[in-house]
């Protein structure tokens, strides 16, 4: 899962979807579908949260909530969470109100500007996310300190990131972000500073394996190299392209999704605070 420059694409979608709730809907549904990890934070939040919903209201962090296309599944799935959206981009919050207005006015979810090496909630939350994000932070045990404190005892963290293998198969054709703090973590290593965290890992397992992978260049590698390169024009040319491509590509994804890969681009983590 090579390390391609996505913000200057996301931002471009940013721009395009910002006002139509409608295009925002087709683009949250186009990530859930194209994007393993989605496949795998929802199978685990359908697992792990579904028991805080059956028992009534419960609270959620989204830390780095992005796009928000986590927070629009937790409020369809779960009738009885209120979701805490925090990131440090202001464009992609305001873009966020402006699509979860009807929620935000129903007390069910909230966004506000907030670095995660401040965060300095105690005992809030029921449950945590933080879908890649901590590779991009160099002080990430910090984040994992601050995050096991905001949760009530019981709580779950669930976290993805990019794997030590993530740059396997990068080449000199490949565009690369340098935002990055670290190429990514080991199951070892993502343990190993849970626990620091005082944490207790529940359950960590890599992403994006052999099949994973394939069906990660086909669907996003490849056509993120022409959207850099030519922009909004290898728009048509996807559309040929993902006839044949993304049929495929969804049964390597769901191969992967149900296999225990020994080693893959991503990794998974789900710990709980003790």
């Amino acid at each position: 899962m090579s390390r391609i420059a996505y913000d200057p694409v996301k931002d471009r979608f940013a721009d395009i979807i910002r006002k139509s709730r409608g295009l925002r809907t087709l683009f949250y549904m186009l990530l859930d579908l194209f994007f393993l990890r989605s496949w795998y934070v929802r199978r685990l939040l359908k697992n792990y949260a579904t028991p805080f919903d059956e028992q009534g209201s419960w609270t959620m962090l989204d830390a780095g909530s992005g796009f928000g296309q986590y927070d629009r599944f937790i409020l369809q799935q779960f009738p009885n969470a209120t979701v805490h959206a925090v990131d440090v981009k202001t464009g992609y919050l305001e873009d966020c109100k402006y699509y979860f207005h009807g929620e935000i006015e129903g007390g069910r979810i909230s966004f506000r500007q907030q670095n995660l090496l401040e965060l300095d909630e105690v005992s809030t939350f029921d449950f945590a996310i933080c879908v890649d994000v901590l590779e991009h932070i160099e002080e990430d045990l910090q984040v994992m300190n601050n995050i096991h404190r905001a949760l009530k005892k019981g709580g779950y963290f669930l976290m993805h990131s990019p794997s030590v293998y993530s740059e396997e198969d990068a080449g000199e054709e490949d565009s690369f972000v340098d935002e990055h703090a670290r190429t990514g973590y080991s199951k070892e290593d993502i343990r190993r500073k849970l626990e620091s965290a005082g944490f207790r890992p529940v359950d960590v397992a890599y992403t994006y394996g052999s099949k994973g992978h394939l069906a990660w260049e086909l669907l996003i590698k490849y056509p993120m190299l022409w959207l850099t390169k030519i922009g909004l024009w290898a728009l048509p040319v996807m559309a040929v392209y993902y006839v044949p491509t993304l049929p495929v590509s969804l049964v390597l994804m769901w191969l992967d999704l149900h296999d225990r890969n020994e080693k893959g681009a991503g990794v998974y983590a789900l710990a709980r605070k003790e």
